[in-house]
């Protein structure tokens, strides 16, 4: 294997790609294992979400697994279980920088999640002198770069949200738009059909007004030919699959083959 560049979260090279418009495939993590989430940094997808809001992860949890990503070119992000600075600034802390902030609707709400990740005057992040985000109070100009080294996504996933569009993208921080195409189906009345007409032009709109906004738009999109097809339309941060879905594919792959097999010879 050709040697690896770990990620680094000062400078944050995940940020300045984000923010570059490059093309990152990433993985879903939900497993709260943190073995699971090393052997997938291994493997070397460009970022790794850790999720926090749909799985049974909580800051004790999900400290194992940055520790894990330490020698991984994959950037860790992590998703937390609402958009609140009380346990955004407690993942800030962990060592998070990167975070993708569930159920965005409005400006307001964007610029709520960019304060939480900012110290003063920028934002309202807490101030604790020595954490494992700063090294435990060993990075000399942590309080001064801190702010320029978080990258904020938020994601897009009502009605509300689609048609505020373009006052989430104009707030200053945030830096890319990330539609859950779960929930946007189920906002639009066709819960479990991401692929309707009417939700795929929702999405369209996403991609289109990051796009002449001037920042990445996101997805998670565990089908190959749905991600390949968000990735033609401009989509930039792209989720191609998820922990859970590999091991269980994988099983029943392995299952369905065996029992087949021992049907054919009785």
């Amino acid at each position: 294997m050709p040697a690896v560049t770990p990620y680094q979260p000062l400078p944050n090279s995940f940020r300045r790609a984000v923010c570059g418009g490059e093309t990152l495939i990433g993985c879903w993590a939900s497993l709260a294992s943190p073995i699971v989430t090393e052997l997938l940094g291994i493997v070397g997808f460009d970022w790794m979400l850790l999720d926090a809001e749909h799985a049974p992860n909580d800051v004790l949890t999900l400290i194992p697994q940055l520790m894990a990503l330490k020698d991984s070119a994959s950037a860790p992000v992590v998703r937390p279980p609402a958009n609140d600075s009380v346990f955004i600034k407690r993942l800030l802390d962990s060592g998070f920088s990167n975070f993708l902030v569930p159920f965005v609707e409005s400006a307001d709400d964007a610029a709520r999640a960019v304060a939480a990740t900012r110290y003063p005057p920028q934002g309202i992040r807490g101030v604790s002198v020595s954490h494992r985000g700063n090294h435990y109070a060993t990075v000399a100009d942590y309080f001064s770069v801190a702010n320029d080294n978080v990258c904020v996504i938020v994601q897009i996933e009502s009605r509300k949200a689609v048609d505020s569009i373009d006052e989430i993208l104009a707030v200053d921080g945030v830096d890319a738009v990330f539609v859950g195409p779960s929930d946007l189906a189920a906002a639009y009345g066709q819960l479990g059909n991401a692929n309707h007409p009417d939700v795929q032009a929702a999405i369209a709109h996403v991609f289109e007004r990051a796009q002449a906004a001037g920042k990445s738009s996101g997805i998670l999109a565990p089908v190959q030919a749905d991600a390949e097809r968000y990735i033609s339309m401009g989509c930039r941060v792209v989720a191609v699959c998820a922990d859970m879905g590999l091991l269980k594919g994988a099983a029943q792959t392995v299952q369905k083959h065996f029992m087949q097999k021992q049907a054919g010879q009785q």
